[in-house]
């Protein structure tokens, strides 16, 4: 808790700057929660500010959560050398709300935000290069999201000496499909 105490210090400060949803304190750990329109400004503030300097974006993660009006969840971890403290920013967004680029204050978010494109289908707005990198140009769909079929028709597998990426039709023969099993709780009668 001592590596945060001056973050910790500075919430009620930070707190009249800019309007947060939530705070989160767990492990020391300070989570904030905010609204997607301030994400660009808070996070220009946390890196640039004289007693925050969170020079370094660790990493950005999508969540998604299919049941909430938010469903998608984008966490920023960003950590301060000088002060030898983390601290996470966390905001919402659904289908048809894009959120903002950070690429121009982290560079290192132009991988994290095309990778969360790729797999949850969250837009970031002014990406230098927003692209698929882990699917194929191709693929229809976003792997990571709950609503994604987890089984198909097409199988899709990697041809080593074309160097590329095949989908094709899955066949199966006829007694995999039919099943006669008596269920489990027909079984015993009570």
């Amino acid at each position: 808790m001592k590596k945060n105490l001056i973050i910790i210090q500075n919430l009620e400060y930070f707190q009249n700057i800019f309007p947060i949803e939530r705070i989160q304190v767990y492990n020391s750990e300070i989570t904030l929660v905010i609204s997607k329109d301030l994400s660009k400004d808070v996070l220009f503030f946390l890196k640039n500010n004289i007693l925050c300097q969170f020079k370094v974006l660790t990493s950005i993660a999508g969540v998604d959560y299919p049941l909430n009006k938010l469903r998608f969840q984008v966490v920023y971890d960003l950590l301060s050398l000088k002060f030898n403290s983390r601290f996470r920013i966390k905001i919402f967004s659904h289908e048809l709300m894009p959120v903002f680029s950070c690429v121009h204050i982290f560079s290192a978010a132009n991988w994290f935000e095309s990778e969360i494109w790729d797999m949850f289908g969250v837009f970031f707005v002014d990406h230098p290069n927003l692209k698929r990198l882990l699917t194929d140009y191709g693929f229809e769909g976003h792997p990571l999201r709950k609503d994604f079929p987890l089984s198909g028709f097409i199988e899709m597998r990697f041809i080593e000496n074309l160097k590329r990426v095949s989908s094709e039709q899955i066949e199966f023969s006829q007694e995999y499909r039919t099943f006669n099993f008596i269920s489990p709780w027909q079984v015993f009668k009570l």
